[in-house]
């Protein structure tokens, strides 16, 4: 099975359509959800999502990207903290469905891609950071988070790397996409029904 995922994702050409379509498939899986959500649910999937979008844009305010290797902020617990943050945000609109199956399947397809996607990741920066890459690579964590590496900094935000990584952007489209979910759930579904 590992091999037949590594395949699927590590496709160039599907990976090219995912990014090149990425916004009109999140409109039509948001609208499909929006269809069958149920509005108990969303006070827990927001907060599941907004876990997951905080790990993320504390990572943006970490990370120079192939500039310097980062471990500072969450890349002091693990070395892909981003990808942990992401797996939460989609579950969060998930749990929307109430459908416990459908959660467990999202995981398991999430975490074969997220291998699929740091291999190749891994492959990129180590002939960028060389020796001290794959010092960082063998006392920090791949997925599961550790205790921080002494000597880091855990507390650490950058405003200029914050803005320079467009986490308020990827902050604002998540909160609007809840805003509408939740005014379709409360206001939108009942007029539909009634």
């Amino acid at each position: 099975m590992k091999q037949t995922s590594d395949g699927v994702f590590q496709n160039p050409g599907l990976r090219r359509f995912l990014v090149k379509t990425r916004l009109p498939l999140f409109i039509a899986v948001l609208v499909l959800l929006a269809l069958f959500a149920r509005r108990e649910w969303l006070l827990a999937g927001f907060i599941v999502s907004m876990v997951g979008e905080f790990i993320q844009i504390w990572c943006f305010a970490s990370l120079d990207k192939n500039a310097t290797l980062t471990i500072r902020g969450p890349y002091t617990m693990v070395r892909n903290p981003m990808y942990l943050g992401r797996f939460f945000i989609p579950l969060g609109f998930l749990m929307l469905l109430g459908q416990w199956w459908l959660l467990l399947a999202y995981a398991v397809i999430y975490w074969m891609y997220m291998d699929a996607r740091v291999q190749r990741e891994e492959a990129h920066l180590k002939p960028i950071f060389g020796a001290p890459y794959e010092a960082y690579c063998a006392q920090v964590r791949r997925f599961v988070p550790g205790w921080p590496q002494p000597g880091t900094t855990v507390a650490y935000w950058n405003g200029k790397l914050f803005a320079q990584n467009n986490a308020g952007r990827n902050l604002l489209a998540t909160l609007a996409a809840w805003a509408l979910m939740a005014a379709w759930t409360i206001w939108g579904q009942p007029l539909l029904r009634s």
